[in-house]
């Protein structure tokens, strides 16, 4: 693609840069429509990272900025507006700048999950969920659950403050949510999340009883390393629609263009069109 003194710079900023995946989506898709903005990895270590995302977007062409680790939860700290979900996470994945200069950061980790339950025809607004994780993935899924309308939401995590500190983020923003804090039991739930790094490494417990799962509920993974993991081969087994961890990957990136103010496409659309190494694209 050619880069020229007009083209948008989205700077993706986080450290190590060598798994870096978002410019191998974007940037054929900004390619093959013609869009004059490219995505480009910089490496930024944790302690150069509040001045370097300043000085960033003191760049005439910086447009915005896909966060990731180890500065998600730094960026919060840095940005002048810390959209709700963003708030309820406790950490920040996407930066942009206003036509005042004011930085604005938002979390679309729990809107791309959101999306993707959507679009496999499941209801969330009135749905009875569980959440098990509350680090950083899990409470943006939380977060984003409850901005769609769930009616109740049960959150566990092994470290139980970890749990009972998101109950109170949420309470704050949506008041009238009914909260389960340090539950993990997923019968009667129509949504059931694994927000941990649980099936990740081989012999890896499972996150909650897959015996207590009732068939008629829709399970989610957000472990990217593999397809199907464990807890979701339990699930299927069970006879529960689910959702792969990729998937919630590639269904926020539409929402992440529109948050830019970019031309936006369709998950499907973005994983035909994109350019990663056959061990990237599981």
């Amino acid at each position: 693609m050619m880069i020229s003194g007009t083209t948008k710079l989205i700077g993706h900023l986080g450290y190590p840069t060598e798994s870096f995946k978002a410019p191998m989506i974007y940037n054929p898709f900004f390619e093959r429509e013609g869009i004059d903005a490219v995505v480009v990895p910089m490496g930024c270590s944790v302690e150069d990272y509040p001045a370097f995302l300043r000085l960033f977007f003191r760049l005439s062409n910086a447009h915005g900025a896909l966060v990731t680790m180890p500065h998600k939860v730094t960026t919060t700290q840095l940005v002048d507006t810390v959209l709700p979900t963003a708030a309820i996470a406790g950490s920040c994945n996407a930066v942009r700048r206003e036509a005042d200069g004011r930085l604005v950061g938002e979390m679309f980790d729990g809107e791309g999950f959101v999306r993707g339950v959507l679009r496999k025809g499941r209801k969330v607004a009135g749905a009875r969920a569980l959440v098990v994780g509350a680090g950083g993935v899990g409470s943006a899924i939380a977060a984003s659950l409850a901005k769609a309308g769930v009616a109740e939401l049960s959150l566990f995590d092994a470290h139980g403050p970890a749990a009972e500190q998101l109950a109170a983020r949420l309470r704050e923003h949506y008041p009238d949510l009914a909260l389960q804090v340090g539950v993990n039991d997923p019968a009667g739930c129509d949504i059931v999340v694994n927000a941990t790094p649980l099936g990740m490494k081989e012999g890896d417990p499972l996150p909650l009883d897959v015996s207590r799962l009732q068939a008629g509920s829709f399970v989610g993974e957000v472990v990217l390393t593999r397809e199907i993991t464990p807890f979701l081969a339990a699930a299927r087994a069970q006879g529960c629609a689910f959702q792969v961890g990729t998937d919630m990957l590639f269904e926020q990136i539409p929402a992440y263009l529109e948050f830019f103010g970019l031309p936006t496409t369709t998950p499907e659309d973005l994983r035909a069109v994109a350019r990663l190494r056959k061990e990237d694209a599981a």
